[in-house]
């Protein structure tokens, strides 16, 4: 990692390229803020990253020959879980897990279960009692049997302690 004075207890905030989509989405999954897009590469994500103080992550050796890149990691490999536990090398991993959409990235909100009656399948409404929802495109998720596979796969790459304590 080049350029990065990480705080601790602050939660980091990513820019990540569009060729690292599966890792956005699980840097989401644990709670991190984070910029990605298709429309999010090159000099676009670079100054993306600069003017929102992101840490960069990329594939893209190209980017590596500006000497003025934002703080970023050159991330290694193709494989999703490694490049997991190559960040969580780098900088503290888990901001809050399951806290944001996973599309678009907000905060989600708690919501009062007759609320989303209309909005998620009877079999959910008549078996779940919390949920939560996204303010911005209203996604409702629910701490259905995916929670318990996605804490299973981050124990297993040693990152078990970034799900702790979630509801």
């Amino acid at each position: 990692m080049e350029g990065l004075d990480a705080s601790p207890g602050v939660a980091t905030a990513f820019a990540v390229d569009k060729m690292l989509g599966r890792l956005a989405r699980w840097l989401r999954i644990l709670g991190h803020d984070v910029a990605y897009g298709p429309h999010l590469s090159g000099r676009t994500l670079v100054e993306r990253a600069r003017r929102e103080g992101r840490l960069l992550l990329t594939r893209d050796t190209r980017l590596l020959r500006d000497p003025h890149l934002p703080p970023h990691v050159f991330i290694t490999s193709d494989h999703h879980r490694e490049q997991l536990r190559q960040l969580a090398g780098v900088v503290p991993l888990g901001a809050g897990f399951l806290r944001r959409c996973l599309d678009c990235n907000r905060t989600l909100e708690t919501v009062a279960r007759d609320e989303v009656r209309n909005a998620v399948p009877a079999y959910v409404f008549a078996t779940q009692e919390h949920f939560q929802r996204c303010p911005h495109c209203g996604h409702v998720y629910w701490p259905a049997t995916h929670r318990d596979h996605m804490r299973a796969e981050l124990s297993a790459l040693g990152l078990g302690a970034a799900a702790e304590g979630a509801a």
